[in-house]
């Protein structure tokens, strides 16, 4: 048993009694359909050909209230399986949801760096609605028609061996049918899938680029792209349904010839004495519970190839290995004091054969402000990004307080770490849920006392339900100004030895700056921070500047020092006044 099926297998496990339950109303029901035409044939045969109308008539009505009674039961069991069942499948596909959630959280930036979020989303929903049928109608469909298929042929055989296998000499050749068009119509539903989520990532950066998409007045374009790719789906469309097409009208053509080949074989039977009309009836009767069960192996082929690729891209997200994980020693942190030094430290991307940066040696003391400058490109975020192991060096050493970042448990060490982007993220929600994040148990004073630090108090109390106020996606009824100081608000909450500011103020005009400059100021007092600076004017008071290249650290001084050396710091000071 290969390693996916075992994974697949494992999701019954929680509900194995309601799975045996449904296996079990779905045996009964076939066990009753099967009942139908020998009772059918016993009146034909027996009781209207030896018995006295009056008398036939009274066994008549019991087996009419017998029928009437089967068929409650299996009204019962069909809606067992319907209900019951459909909702085992649910439950197996919300357990896949919440496994395939739980490990995009642990995988790295390494990975969302090359996904489209439209891509990941469509596995997270698309993907997964068919398993839901699949795992109820699979099994269920495979039960009955082993069941109906076997006792139909051991009641046929007992009826009339010839005219039996008249019957299933066509069987083999449906079968192998079914099996030609299984590899087709996975490939065709594969690609369905692929360009679903194709759409799905389309539409993701359409719609987060709203704004960027109108300011241009570049709708048609946008419409444009959207119907090639909704087009590029219908045509993968047109060839999963040509295949299904196929698949449907070969199945009838053999169900007709099946019923031909009984007309035909029981007619002439009958003339040579050979079986009763009653028989050829029940013959015929049966024909549906033989051509059923086959028309069920191939809807189950059809879900199993809708199911199985959504499951195969399940699984493609679920091999994937977080590349940043704890080691099996890892420790919590304890009374962090926030020294950190890099040590030969080097990093490249995973797909790239060049150095961000290499050979970083930095040493910064507990409690110091060090400001990181450079061109664009050098790896400034990158190198602060390393420190709460978004991404791993790839070679070198980080310590925090001496010992090394990899064998101090990941959340223990992000806990302890604030950042602070020039890309606020916030989420949907109120003011109130937004700064909390920082720290899920805060009561409603420290969320207030943080949002003071952050001179963002008064704002938010000028807003129509202050901290109540539903701020819109990504903060959107919020100013650049207001939602940086919503992030720092949180930070201040989460309350951590350690700070990261990615060019926090460089978007942002000059009033907002200056008091956006002011509350990062009174959160970075007395904590380790690392300030990655844009506006060169915004670190003229920092302790230590580290300017960067791609060879690692070329200078390193304050303010007034690296002035004074003429090199590559002050010609960016020269470049940036000059720009303002």
């Amino acid at each position: 048993m290969s390693r996916k099926t075992k994974k697949f297998l494992s999701y019954y496990k929680p509900y194995l009694g309601l799975f045996l339950s449904d296996m079990f109303c779905a045996l009964v029901a076939a066990s009753i359909t099967l009942l139908y035409p020998l009772i059918v044939r016993y009146i034909t045969n027996d009781l209207l050909r030896n018995y006295e109308i009056s008398q036939a008539m009274n066994t008549i009505i019991k087996l009419g209230l017998l029928m009437l009674g089967l068929a409650i039961l299996e009204m019962l069991c069909n809606f067992f399986i319907a209900y019951k069942g459909h909702m085992m499948g649910a439950n197996i596909e919300f357990d896949m949801r919440n496994d395939i959630f739980e490990h995009y959280q642990k995988l790295s930036f390494n990975f969302y760096d090359n996904q489209k979020t439209g891509q990941l989303m469509a596995r997270i929903t698309h993907d997964l609605f068919d398993i839901t049928e699949l795992c109820h109608h699979g099994p269920e469909d495979i039960v009955i028609s082993i069941i109906k298929f076997v006792g139909a042929f051991i009641i046929l055989i007992n009826i009339n061996l010839p005219l039996t296998l008249i019957v299933f000499t066509f069987l083999p050749i449906m079968f192998a049918f079914a099996f030609f068009m299984k590899n087709k119509m996975n490939r065709a539903f594969r690609k369905n899938r692929e360009r679903i989520a194709e759409i799905n990532a389309q539409i993701e950066d359409n719609l987060s680029g709203i704004r960027v998409v109108k300011s241009f007045a570049n709708e048609n374009q946008e419409l444009d792209k959207f119907h090639a790719g909704n087009k590029r789906f219908v045509e993968s469309k047109r060839n999963s349904y040509w295949q299904m097409a196929t698949f449907h009208s070969g199945l009838g053509v053999f169900t007709n010839l099946i019923s031909v080949a009984v007309i035909i074989g029981g007619s002439l039977l009958i003339a040579d004495g050979a079986i009763a009309v009653s028989d050829l009836l029940t013959f015929l009767l049966y024909i549906n519970n033989i051509i059923e069960p086959v028309r069920k192996l191939i809807n189950f082929t059809e879900q199993f190839q809708n199911g199985i690729t959504g499951f195969d891209r399940f699984m493609e997200i679920m091999d994937i290995n977080p590349d940043i994980v704890d080691k099996k020693n890892a420790v919590d942190l304890k009374n962090v004091k926030g020294e950190i030094e890099f040590k030969n430290v080097s990093f490249k991307y995973n797909e790239t054969t060049t150095d961000v940066f290499r050979n970083i040696n930095l040493k910064v003391e507990a409690g110091e402000y060090i400001a990181l400058v450079g061109s664009s490109g050098v790896g400034k975020t990158t190198m602060c990004s390393l420190i709460p192991r978004f991404y791993e060096v790839s070679s070198g050493t980080i310590t925090l307080d001496g010992m090394d970042i990899r064998d101090i448990k990941l959340k223990s060490l992000r806990k302890n770490i604030g950042i602070v982007q020039q890309d606020v993220y916030l989420f949907t929600g109120t003011v109130m849920e937004n700064i909390r994040y920082g720290k899920l148990d805060a009561t409603e004073e420290e969320i207030i006392q943080a949002a003071m630090n952050a001179n963002a108090h008064d704002f938010i109390m000028e807003l129509p339900d202050g901290y109540d106020t539903y701020i819109g996606q990504r903060g959107v009824k919020l100013s650049g100004g207001q939602k940086q100081r919503l992030s720092i608000a949180r930070v201040f909450l989460k309350n951590p030895p350690i700070l990261i500011f990615d060019e926090a103020t460089s978007a942002l005009d000059n009033e907002s700056e200056k008091v956006v400059q002011e509350s990062l100021e009174r959160l970075a007092k007395n904590r380790t921070t690392f300030v990655i600076a844009h506006r060169l004017s915004t670190i003229r008071n920092a302790k230590d500047i580290i300017v960067l290249t791609e060879g690692g650290i070329a200078e390193r001084g304050n303010h007034k020092e690296l002035l004074e050396q003429k090199g590559l710091y002050a010609n960016l000071y020269t470049l940036t006044q000059a720009s303002q």
